[in-house]
């Protein structure tokens, strides 16, 4: 098994460096988010309808994925390690998010509006107003915040099912990405219905996101970074997207800055080109790290 569930994750990560991502109209995740859009409306009973969909909604699909995965298993092993790698390429997200980011930077030094443009598919802020330099903090927060919740936590969930069965890692990464996207899409303060979606997205994500500040600090040759990053982490709103960000703000010694929100690293400058490319590319190689710790997870 664990022979079957390395190999899926080396197809994962080769679909992931040629093809980025799957067409968006295609896309599982994206047909996922339409069925979650049917319940982005008021109701009269927000909070038990929001639960029921929280616990409802990422259950069914992995339980659907998982069965998929014991079929193709029964009817060939190879199809089996191939599904596997289709639905953790599904679930994972990095090639294009760095790519997407590299834009971004690259645009704030010679088209700043179209950088405007572009960080938008990273973030959901207000970008009319953002300087280039808060275009290219948005970009480095984005990458490291999607680091944990991206990336290591659906591969932690595989490797970890990994150990008893191949069809229960693909449901696990199926589970835990449906409860990431539940939270995108409902859980802010101004939707009651996502209220269960940000609290179980809150407790799925703690370990994943320390994990991913941790690969941020090894991928900078930075230990230290988790230190000095330990009195701007809890600044942002969110109880676990400011570990990795702070650690990637500690390794640049940059100041990354949501306006009128959190600031951390408040005594440094804001990121430089250079210094945006360099946090790129830390994360980029936590990325494959992650891949590579979480394959000798799955391996023993």
């Amino acid at each position: 098994m664990g022979l079957t569930a390395v190999a899926s994750m080396g197809l994962a990560l080769a679909l992931d460096r040629l093809f980025e991502e799957f067409p968006a109209r295609v896309h599982p995740v994206a047909l996922f988010g339409r069925l979650v859009g049917w319940f982005d409306r008021p109701w009269s009973t927000p909070r038990p309808v929001g639960t029921v969909v929280a616990l409802v909604l990422p259950a069914g699909t992995a339980a659907l994925a998982g069965g998929v995965t014991v079929l193709s298993v029964r009817y060939h092993p190879l199809l089996g390690t191939v599904v596997a790698a289709l639905a953790l390429f599904t679930t994972t997200s990095h090639r294009m998010l760095l790519s997407v980011a590299t834009e971004v930077v690259e645009r704030t030094e010679t088209d700043p509006e179209r950088a405007r443009e572009s960080v938008r598919a990273l973030v959901g802020r207000d970008t009319e107003s953002l300087s280039p330099g808060e275009l290219r903090s948005a970009a480095v927060e984005s990458v490291a915040e999607n680091l944990a919740d991206g990336l290591v936590a659906p591969l932690l969930a595989f490797a970890l099912g990994a150990r008893l069965s191949l069809p229960l890692a693909v449901a696990a990464a199926v589970w835990v990405k449906a409860v990431n996207t539940l939270d995108s899409m409902l859980g802010y303060r101004s939707k009651p219905v996502g209220w269960a979606s940000a609290r179980l997205d809150d407790v799925v994500m703690w370990l994943p996101s320390r994990l991913g500040a941790m690969l941020i600090a090894l991928a900078g040759r930075s230990p230290a970074a988790l230190s000095r990053a330990r009195s701007w982490r809890d600044d942002p709103p969110s109880p676990n997207s400011g570990w990795p960000m702070a650690a990637l703000a500690a390794v640049l010694g940059v100041e990354l800055r949501k306006p009128g929100v959190y600031v951390l690293n408040p005594n440094a400058e804001l990121p430089t080109v250079p210094k945006a490319r360099q946090g790129i590319r830390v994360v980029a190689i936590a990325g494959l790290v992650s891949f590579l710790l979480a394959g000798v997870v799955a391996w023993l």
